[in-house]
């Protein structure tokens, strides 16, 4: 069974009571919730979940990876499946399967184990070839810190290339901005 829609709700409204004045940035997510049974399957139409890892290392360098359906550098991440038993894991293993870093390698960022740093809502083009209309995805960003050295290891079926940037050069600018307003004993 996929992370439920109660999981995800709840998820949100931890997340909101950081960021309240990001509610109405977030409804396309509640109209999902109120309208779907699986909001993480890839074929619900016109929105649903996705779930990222977003890595610091040791310098506080962030983990991208270049995505072959989009050629972006981006955070590891994407869609729940029905074994992730909640958000955290879906991220977790999409951060193993496209880098190879096990799970065990990395560890929540402390007050961040069951809420996400980000959630962000963005517009997916058309995709004819899958039968997909245009869509958003409605991502669940998660931070984790890199405690053991670990080889990225690509799958590159789905990504192409890696790369660890400053924080303040991170590709999503509300990672960038969150990441920003961590207390510096947050950070490695």
């Amino acid at each position: 069974m996929p992370p439920s829609p109660a999981h995800i709700r709840a998820t949100a409204e931890a997340y909101l009571a950081r960021h309240p004045g990001e509610r109405q940035l977030l409804e396309p997510l509640f109209s999902t919730l109120a309208g779907v049974e699986d909001p993480t399957h890839r074929k619900t139409f016109p929105a649903h979940v996705t779930c990222s890892a977003i890595v610091l290392n040791d310098v506080g360098d962030v983990l991208h990876i270049r995505h072959n359906a989009t050629g972006k550098a981006l955070a590891p991440g994407g869609h729940p499946e029905p074994g992730d038993p909640d958000l955290v894991h879906a991220a977790l293993r999409e951060l193993s399967e496209e880098t190879g870093i096990p799970r065990d390698a990395v560890h929540p960022l402390a007050g961040y184990e069951t809420v996400p740093l980000d959630i962000d809502v963005h517009d997916i083009a058309a995709n004819p070839a899958k039968g997909e209309p245009a869509h958003q995805h409605i991502d669940f960003r998660f931070v984790f810190l890199l405690q053991v050295q670990h080889a990225v290891i690509l799958q590159t079926e789905e990504v192409s290339g890696y790369e660890w940037r400053p924080s303040e050069e991170t590709a999503s600018p509300t990672v960038r901005a969150k990441l920003a307003l961590l207390p510096r004993s947050a950070h490695p």
